[in-house]
Order: C-alpha cells, then structure tokens, then sequence
C-alpha cells in the first residue's frame, strides 16, 4: 500500500520511537526506511485512571515526546516519529508486561481458561510536520483451553516475559490461538495496515 509513497517517504529521516524487535521487523516488511532510537519514556500510567484506548494512546505519546526531545536540535532533524504502545484486555482488566514468572502464569491462567477472548489494544502516535496524529487498533484473540501444567511448560520457555498479556503469537503462542479477528499484525505489536492507511492520508495532505 505504501509503495507508490516509498520515494517521497525514504527521503524523509523516520524514527521508530521503540526498543522492539518485532516491531522494527513488521515495520521493515513495507521496505520503508527508518532509524530505530528507543524511548527512555517511564510507563507509569495508572490503568484505572483511563479507558484502554486512552491508555494506549497516552503511553505512545510520551514515548513520543521523549524522543522527539532528544532529537528535536540533530542534524538532519527527524521529519516523522512513530511511536506504539500495546496492552492486552482481558475481561475488562488491563495485561502489560508480566514482571515475574508468577505473574506470566497467572496471566496465561486467566487467558486460556475462562472461555473469554482477549483484545489487543494498540496506540500509535505519528508527528510529522508540527503535527501529531493518532489512532488506536483492536484486534481480538481467542485462545485454546490450556491445563495448569501445559501453562507452567509455556511460561518456563520464556517467551511471555517481555511481552504484553504474557504471549507472543508469532512464536509458540501461535499454537494455543484458535482464532483472531482483526489484524494480525497488531497483536505482534503494530498495526501495519491501518498504519499504511494513515501514513497515507497524511503525507498526501501536504
């Protein structure tokens, strides 16, 4: 979708405002050209303060205004910053990062054995010409029973730590999830189509 863009845009100096791998690797599939510089923004939000879009959205943008900060007096200066934030919902209760094992399977628990899909939130953030866009993507995801004993084997390879609700359905979680809907991508960490669309429009208005 991107590529009648792609001239204009890698011409532009793009920063991803993010210390995420599969985040650079998804958005290096559309063959645009950024830098990788990572937020040092403090994710303290309090999550019974928001509405999980609102949450999202806040998060994204002081990843955001961290980096624009430090990049503001470069030389070129950046010409667009994207920064994201992800967090999963699961029966009205919000899913960041699982800071302990313990916590990943309490996580995994309440994921995989209540019968109840979970929605993955996504915040992106966009500044580009003094002016900031931002949209918030959901993607829901159903999941396979798990037994507490499967649960303890899936925390115990490691994958859930680092990631939001404790799963990375690129890799062995993609096992245990019967069905999504919405965009894949966004459950990996960047809604790439709706991202496409709105670079889109943007770039196209100026």
């Amino acid at each position: 979708m991107l590529e009648p863009l792609l001239n204009q845009l890698n011409n532009m100096r793009i920063i991803l405002a993010s210390s995420s791998k599969p985040r650079a690797v998804l958005l290096s599939s559309t063959k645009l050209k950024f830098e990788i510089f990572p937020s040092d923004y403090e994710e303290n939000l309090d999550p019974r303060d928001h509405t999980f879009s609102d949450f999202v959205e806040k998060t994204a943008s002081g990843k955001l205004n961290d980096v624009y900060e430090k990049l503001k007096n470069s030389n070129p200066q950046p010409d667009m910053i994207i920064a994201c934030d992800t967090m999963v919902n699961h029966n009205g209760k919000m899913y960041g990062k699982p800071k302990t094992k313990q916590e990943a399977i309490q996580c995994i628990k309440d994921l995989t054995q209540s019968n109840i899909p979970n929605q993955i939130y996504s915040g992106v953030v966009i500044w580009y010409k003094n002016k900031i866009h931002k949209f918030t993507e959901v993607t829901t995801v159903h999941m396979a029973f798990l037994s507490d004993e499967e649960i303890l084997a899936y925390v115990e390879t490691g994958e859930p730590m680092g990631k939001a609700g404790g799963y990375g359905i690129q890799g062995i979680a993609s096992t245990f999830v019967t069905r999504i809907e919405g965009d894949c991508n966004n459950v990996i960490g960047l809604p790439l189509c709706r991202l496409a669309l709105t670079l889109k429009e943007i770039v196209n208005k100026h």
